[in-house]
């Protein structure tokens, strides 16, 4: 660090916990490195091959008791400066082990509220913010009575998955059915989610209009706005895979302002007050609909789009936040965007081709396939995870957006069909 950077010293440790896999985890390793501090990653990779896994702190994420143990005790032999949860599986340990360390932390519940589909609708509709009709579902319960008088379209969701898992758009009674069964076999294959959440599915009311991410910071409870990401293709449905990120946003300022002022309402509502919040919004006639505010950062490798005029990264900014030291942030004047890149149909991925093509596209900076040749592909809603990422940053967001287009149409993904052998 230089001389101008903020001191950490008698604060050098930060415990980062990340469920195994996390596309997060590199990120955070990097900025803890950038920042002159030594990072622990906390997970379940005890055999993993991958280094900041296997040298750890090993824990069962599905005992949150006994983690929450092991972290006290690794603190009592030599103190953390700061804890980040990396994902929603994490967040809600990293906040009830801060809070008892003395560390800048969200409250549990409110991190709770962040994670739970069902109880963030009741805490919204409580403070006021716009909410669409909703209910809860029991897969317990006789399907037949609970639907019986709905109104639609209808999005159905699990209350407590992340990244459009499991979420699907019916549009009568008949639809409606199928995706709840469909669903419910997403949720069965969920090992850690708790009997509660396992069982509840939430139906809500159709949002049609445009809709944005957004990635803030949180002192004090107080939001700033890090950067709005316009999501240019229409996410009508049935299903709700995100492909497109630019920023900045091409809405006028006013609106805007009033996306600031829900998330920040939402914020206030749940109760956060510390560090990265990620939010999803609907924007139409009626005004701006808060789908989700989440404790942590974008998924993903898009953090990659923030960077700042200071040169922080994204994750050195969390990080700095969670040891009470937090950085200026200064937005960059460039525009950029993202491509998360969709599976085309389930199979085994045989080969990429057309990587060099895209790579050469104008403002193009890199193209990365994630999943391996040979290795099975799980599209959404099934899926929770992209085939790979393009980046590009350009003089507007329309020309990083044009850009990805042409980036994408250079590829040509080989899929083979998966053949599964049923034993009679």
């Amino acid at each position: 660090m230089s001389s101008s950077e903020p001191s950490h010293a008698g604060r050098q440790r930060l415990l980062v916990i990340a469920p195994h896999g996390s596309y997060r985890t590199s990120a955070f390793v990097a900025a803890a490195s950038r920042l002159g501090v030594e990072v622990l990653i906390a997970s379940e990779g005890r055999h993993s091959i991958v280094s900041h896994y296997a040298r750890g702190l090993h824990l069962d994420l599905s005992d949150e008791e006994a983690s929450l143990q092991q972290i006290l005790d690794e603190a009592a032999s030599r103190p953390f400066g700061g804890i980040v949860g990396t994902d929603d599986s994490t967040t809600g340990l990293a906040a009830r082990a801060a809070a008892i360390l003395g560390l800048p932390h969200n409250p549990p519940e409110a991190v709770r509220l962040g994670w739970r589909k069902d109880l963030a609708r009741n805490c919204l509709r409580r403070a006021g913010l716009p909410v669409p009709r909703y209910r809860c579902l029991d897969l317990r319960r006789p399907l037949a009575p609970q639907i019986a008088d709905l109104v639609y379209p209808l999005v159905v969701k699990p209350v407590a998955l992340s990244g459009s898992r499991g979420v699907i758009r019916t549009d009568n009674e008949r639809a409606l059915k199928q995706a709840v069964a469909r669903i419910g076999a997403i949720i069965q294959g969920e090992e850690r989610l708790p009997a509660e959440v396992a069982q509840t599915l939430l139906l809500e009311a159709f949002i049609p209009g445009e809709e944005v991410a957004v990635e803030g910071m949180l002192q004090a409870g107080r939001l700033q706005i890090l950067s709005v990401f316009d999501k240019p293709d229409p996410l009508d449905g049935p299903f709700f895979e995100e492909t497109y990120y630019t920023t900045p946003s091409r809405h006028p300022p006013a609106v805007l302002a009033e996306v600031k002022r829900v998330v920040q309402a939402a914020c206030t509502a749940y109760g956060l007050r510390e560090g990265p919040v990620h939010a999803e919004c609907r924007l139409n006639g009626e005004g701006v609909w808060i789908l989700e505010v989440a404790a942590r950062t974008i998924g993903g490798l898009c953090g990659r789009l923030l960077q700042f005029g200071t040169g922080y990264m994204l994750e050195e900014l969390v990080l700095a936040q969670a040891m009470g030291q937090p950085l200026p942030m200064t937005a960059r004047r460039d525009a950029a965007g993202v491509l998360m890149i969709p599976i085309p149909q389930a199979g085994i991925l045989k080969r990429v081709e057309g990587l060099l093509e895209a790579q050469r596209v104008e403002y193009i900076e890199s193209v990365e396939i994630q999943i391996r040749e040979g290795h099975e592909l799980v599209p959404l809603p099934e899926g929770a995870s992209y085939l790979g990422f393009m980046f590009a940053r350009a003089p507007s967001a329309a020309e990083a957006e044009a850009a990805l287009r042409r980036a994408h149409a250079c590829l040509n993904i080989i899929v083979a069909p998966l053949w599964k052998i049923s034993v009679a």
